[in-house]
């Protein structure tokens, strides 16, 4: 049985790690309503862009945008845009994360398909880089506000990647936030831009177009594919918080259990300890 002294240090060590837990798990309670917020608010635009896309996609037969048109039969090369957090101590948030996308991959490489990725968060950048996949561009310190402009050069590298045809399907993974206690990862197809299931669009009919149809798709679809990669990141970052918090939590209770034990371990050697001073006093009494 380990010393008193010994003991008394372990839960002097415990009690410093809880101190830690519990401030990130408050500090990430507080960030989780500012991030929802901010996720929430992008959702009702990222709807109505939605909605737009799926009109002009079916408004215009004699002019198809590359990001709506398949390539070839045949599928070559595969791209991944993949966000992560930039810190860890987020429970299974970003393992799970690159569990579905290494499955995912594992799919198309079965059938000798070239895979392209770029990464956003330092987390994804670390992991993809021990295995062999290209990295094309990457993203970090996006912060608690991540602005649409930090992500734009690494969008640009996907888009003129397909634009040149050089790969045939882009997918987007990240976390969707569900709710506090839940967060799923998700691997959405992004390019070819699937069609929209609006039972507004049933007939084909089309729209007065300024400057023309090919300048205006463009722009239009640029613009939606960055609210997609924007409005992921949101939904990243308020699954970070939540399941930091939730792994604090965790930690934090599990260092109370550990702190009871240590605590009954030490009565215990300080009881054996003062029991076996008595009997040496009483065995020294009785020998005078």
């Amino acid at each position: 049985m380990a010393s008193g002294k010994e003991i008394t240090t372990k839960i002097k060590s415990v009690e410093n790690t809880k101190k830690v837990t519990s401030a990130l798990e408050m500090v990430s309670a507080s960030k989780i309503k500012k991030s929802q917020d901010l996720m929430f608010a992008t959702r009702p635009y990222a709807r109505m862009m939605l909605r737009i896309i799926g009109h002009l996609g079916k408004a215009n037969p004699e002019y198809r945008h590359p990001f709506t048109v398949a390539h070839g039969p045949e599928v070559k090369k595969v791209g991944y845009i993949v966000i992560s957090t930039d810190r860890g101590l987020c429970g299974g948030l970003n393992t799970n994360l690159f569990k579905a996308v290494l499955a995912d991959m594992g799919q198309w490489q079965k059938d000798n398909v070239a895979v392209s990725m770029v990464t956003l968060g330092k987390k994804a950048s670390a992991f993809f880089k021990n295995i062999n996949v290209e990295i094309a561009g990457h993203a970090q310190e996006l912060g608690e506000k991540p602005q649409i402009e930090d992500l734009i050069g690494a969008i640009k590298i996907v888009l003129d990647k397909y634009r040149e045809q050089e790969v045939d399907r882009v997918f987007l993974a990240y976390n969707d936030f569900v709710n506090t206690m839940s967060q799923k990862p998700r691997v959405d197809r992004l390019l070819p831009l699937p069609d929209t299931d609006d039972e507004d669009i049933r007939d084909i009919w089309d729209y007065i177009y300024e400057p023309d149809a090919e300048t205006l798709l463009d722009s239009v679809l640029v613009r939606y594919i960055e609210s997609l990669v924007y409005h992921a990141v949101l939904e990243n970052l308020a699954s970070e918080h939540a399941a930091r918090m939730i792994a604090m939590k965790s930690a934090s209770d599990n260092a109370s259990e550990l702190i009871d034990e240590l605590t009954l371990a030490y009565n215990k050697a300080r009881q054996a300890a003062i029991t076996q001073e008595i009997s040496e006093i009483v065995g020294g009494a009785a020998a005078v």
